[in-house]
């Protein structure tokens, strides 16, 4: 795979991420812990994200 391609799928999953914490933050039977796995979750793929691409360049 390359690196484009890891990137793509990262920022899709991000993407998901972004679009799950939205649908659980609008459930009021959400509880707290979902939310915060969710944005630690959606950080890790956001560190990996910019890991790669300040090794890429």
């Amino acid at each position: 795979m390359t690196i484009e391609a890891h990137l793509a799928t990262l920022e899709k999953k991000h993407f998901a991420l972004e679009e799950e914490l939205h649908a659980a933050i609008k459930r009021p039977s959400s509880e707290d812990e979902t939310i915060a796995d969710i944005k630690r979750r959606k950080l890790r793929i956001k560190d990996e994200i910019e890991r790669i691409r300040s090794s890429a360049h």
